[in-house]
């Protein structure tokens, strides 16, 4: 890169949102340099085969697009396809001696149909379908504002247009309307674990992060739809990557930015690489990081400690295992998201444990199997073999139960891997270990990571992925215009911590590219 070349625009952080700011101001004749301190862009979002000798490309660390707007995708002539889940959930359950569980989806008629063979009657399901339309009505009026400047909470309000919906997300904590709404144990903890997914937060919580955690996650889309990435995430962001590049921006890896000066007009970033030092000037710098790197790179106050709480792991088998639960196709249970652990009473204790600075007893988990949607990353042999992926996310692990030295840290992994293994094999016909498939070296196809692991691998602070807590999508007294602002007016937070940010949904890069391109 020319060292007296003033780009329009360097971007810090070669994530999907960073590549997605990087698209559309090069696309609009702007000069873009993306600085990447890994040797491949994509972040968190990315693809690859973490087991030696294995032709199978896992998405590594997040796995599903739920956020991104289709907008986006137009805007920015993406090749780029998604694949939706007929099956939404299936949670094993032991009643009355019996195993048995609660399947979402695969139309109307079955879903109902399982409602009253675990509950005994059609109330849960009335209610259930009750909820969810108007969760259905709130994603319908609320998705569209995230691509727009920040509404005030007044705007926002009378959007959504409905004060019940409006009292149950917005302002009290979720776990009223989840026992208001809701009798059975299973059906209640299986709504609130959208309140819950990488947020530490008990179901009434009066901080409402759980509430912001579900918001988010019901209004994906318009329709609150997760779904699978074609390819792997690794595709979604390769193709950013080449959208960028074809518009004209310069994204270079292995390039480290260390420090961020501005007077509010330019600035400089100095970066470092395997080679050497030097100084980049820009006219908009947008970081691609967290509040708590912005901080770094300036020389700022930091935020708050962030804390993740969440244990991902990544497994490959040789087949699915049979379920103890014969009234349910294996394929069709690990299609959608499969609950452990997962019921009301359950989060609540498991969540009280971690509080207390112990693993939970009894971990609750999510696991999904991307293969049955896209088989095409597993090689053709594995394909063909019956092969298939595994993918858990643990809830209430914060990252204060992994602290301590590298080998505490590992113990502590382990054991908690052990005890979530053990729940799931409480539901299966025969043991998960029985599936596993072993690498070329013949050690078993699992890959764990805990929020510390993330936070060195990927600098998320504390582990947390979406940075720090979320925010309600409206203005506050300090968002500014798009939610991207900072103190300085030419510095704008384009990742997961801006408003609006967390998730794979490309938001808080569309959001930063606006303001830039609103600045006269």
């Amino acid at each position: 890169m020319p060292a007296h070349q003033v780009y329009d625009t360097v971007i810090v952080g070669g994530g999907h949102n960073g590549l997605v700011a990087a698209a559309y101001l090069a696309r609009a004749g702007k000069s873009v340099l993306v600085l990447e301190r890994l040797g491949r862009t994509g972040g968190a979002a990315v693809s690859t085969r973490p087991f030696a000798g294995v032709d199978a490309r896992l998405s590594r660390y997040s796995y599903l697009v739920s956020l991104l707007p289709r907008k986006i995708v137009d805007d920015l002539g993406l090749r780029f396809a998604v694949r939706k889940r007929d099956v939404s959930s299936y949670t094993p359950v032991v009643r009355d001696g019996r195993p048995t569980g609660l399947l979402v989806g695969g139309g109307e008629e079955r879903t109902r149909a399982s409602f009253r063979r675990l509950t005994g009657s059609d109330a849960e399901f009335t209610a259930w379908q009750e909820f969810y339309g108007m969760t259905r009505q709130a994603a319908e009026r609320i998705f569209p504002t995230l691509t727009e400047p920040l509404p005030t909470r007044t705007a926002l309000r009378e959007r959504l247009g409905d004060d019940t919906a409006w009292r149950i997300l917005f302002e009290e904590p979720i776990g009223v309307a989840v026992e208001q709404r809701f009798a059975d144990d299973l059906v209640r903890g299986v709504v609130l674990t959208d309140a819950l997914i990488g947020t530490f937060a008990d179901a009434h919580d009066p901080t409402l992060a759980q509430n912001r955690c579900f918001l988010y996650h019901v209004i994906g889309g318009g329709t609150g739809d997760w779904d699978v990435p074609v390819g792997g995430m690794g595709a979604f962001t390769d193709a950013l990557a080449g959208a960028a590049r074809a518009a004209g921006a310069e994204i270079v890896t292995g390039h480290e930015a260390t420090a961020l000066r501005t007077d509010g007009r330019e600035a400089e970033v100095d970066f470092r690489t395997e080679t050497g030092e030097g100084t980049v000037a820009a006219r908009h710098v947008l970081v691609n990081a967290s509040p708590e790197a912005l901080a770094a790179l300036t020389g700022g106050s930091a935020p708050e400690p962030a804390e993740g709480a969440q244990l991902k792991v990544n497994m490959l088998l040789t087949r699915l295992p049979r379920l103890k639960d014969t009234s349910v196709d294996p394929r069709e249970a690990f299609a959608g998201t499969f609950h452990i652990g997962e019921g009301y009473g359950a989060l609540a204790t498991a969540y009280a444990q971690a509080a207390a600075g112990q693993p939970p007893a009894a971990p609750p988990c999510e696991i999904y199997c991307h293969s049955l949607t896209d088989p095409t990353i597993l090689g053709p042999d594995l394909a063909e073999r019956g092969y298939q992926t595994l993918t858990l996310f643990g809830l209430h692990t914060p990252a204060r139960l992994f602290a301590g030295t590298a080998e505490e840290h590992d113990k502590a992994r382990e054991a908690l891997w052990e005890a979530t293994l053990a729940q799931l094999d409480t539901h299966l016909a025969e043991p998960l270990a029985d599936c596993l498939a072993t690498d070329a070296e013949g050690r078993p196809c699992i890959e764990a990571k805990t929020p510390l692991d993330l936070e060195r691998d990927l600098r998320l602070p504390g582990g947390n992925i979406f940075h720090r807590p979320l925010a309600f999508p409206y203005a506050q007294e300090s968002t500014g215009r798009w939610g991207v602002e900072t103190a300085d007016a030419n510095v704008l937070l384009c990742g997961a911590g801006a408003v609006r940010g967390g998730g794979v949904s490309g938001i808080p890069g569309h959001n930063a590219a606006m303001a830039v391109l609103d600045t006269p």
